[in-house]
């Protein structure tokens, strides 16, 4: 089973307060975007995989270890070829294989992976079967654009269907939320108003039919969330008043610019001036809104047709 997946962008992204969990609640609005995407593909068993004959001569063949280098762990082996452009990993139990394929390469153990953390989730309630995993990464990492949450949530779709679990949507994105916080709403992958951690989710009526989309993500900048984060200043915590979310969306779309602001550009453009400097050039080119996806560093703009 293949299912092409896509990534998101944040209309406005305002950080509220900090939870005595450590978390904070956030308030924005989620919409997809089909710019940018990877593939997935689940067999079960000693199926035929569509898509294993095609990475594999385009990424190179992945050496499997079950006992010595580097990437030993508690959950299994991993190793691969030099560039590491194609990485695999096999659980110790043999139930889970995961492949994974990037051009810029895998820094990551595949069984660390969002992809592998959706199937032992799903394996704590149901009794799966012996699966192979196939990702080929081709949306931005480190973008703010959701693309690892994204294959997250596809997996916990294609294994849905793949299985008869019969989860509905509902249920699916309680188990996407709980792999990371903008999860669950590729489940749904519909305009989404994200309260909470970003995870407690409420469809949106949203219109920019009369709007084309354009997302860049500027070569050797990945911002980690750890970063958007550092000397940040919740709304709460400021002597000022700030318009909430959907107040700022209910406006034309001309007024987002003064109204619908992401908070994390505020630490991510003091490290990454460069960004500041892309999302300026986007009005220059006649962009009625421009913002940093998530907590960057993609920058998107709407343009009127």
């Amino acid at each position: 089973m293949i299912a092409k997946t896509n990534v998101k962008v944040n209309l406005g992204l305002n950080v509220l307060r900090k939870r005595p969990d450590g978390f904070h609640d956030l308030e924005t609005l989620f919409m997809p975007c089909f710019d940018f995407g990877d593939t997935l593909e689940i067999i079960t068993g000693d199926e035929y995989s569509e898509t294993s004959a095609s990475l594999f001569a385009r990424y190179g063949t992945p050496g499997i270890g079950l006992g010595e280098g580097p990437e030993k762990d508690e959950k299994g082996m991993v190793s691969s070829t030099e560039d590491r452009r194609l990485v695999q990993g096999i659980s110790s139990d043999g139930k889970l294989m995961v492949t994974i394929a990037r051009k810029e390469g895998v820094d990551w153990n595949p069984l660390s992976d969002l992809c592998a953390k959706a199937y032992c989730l799903l394996a704590e309630d149901f009794k799966l079967p012996t699966v192979k995993i196939f990702l080929e990464k081709t949306a931005p990492v480190g973008a703010g654009l959701g693309g690892g949450s994204a294959d997250a949530a596809f997996t916990i779709r294609l294994l849905n269907e793949l299985c008869a679990l019969g989860l509905d949507e509902e249920r699916m994105a309680g188990y996407a939320s709980r792999l990371g916080s903008d999860c669950a709403v590729f489940v749904y992958n519909r305009p989404m108003v994200g309260t909470g951690r970003g995870e407690i989710l409420r469809p949106y009526d949203l219109d920019l039919s009369g709007y084309d989309l354009k997302v860049l993500v500027p070569e050797g900048i990945s911002v980690s969330t750890k970063e958007a984060y550092g000397g940040i200043v919740p709304r709460e915590a400021q002597d000022k008043v700030f318009e909430p979310l959907e107040t700022s969306l209910a406006r034309p779309v001309e007024e987002w610019k003064d109204h619908l602001v992401n908070d994390f550009e505020a630490t991510v453009f003091r490290n990454h001036p460069e960004l500041e400097a892309l999302k300026r050039s986007l009005y220059e080119s006649g962009a009625v809104y421009a913002c940093m996806s998530g907590s960057g560093s993609a920058v998107f703009a709407l343009y009127r047709k």
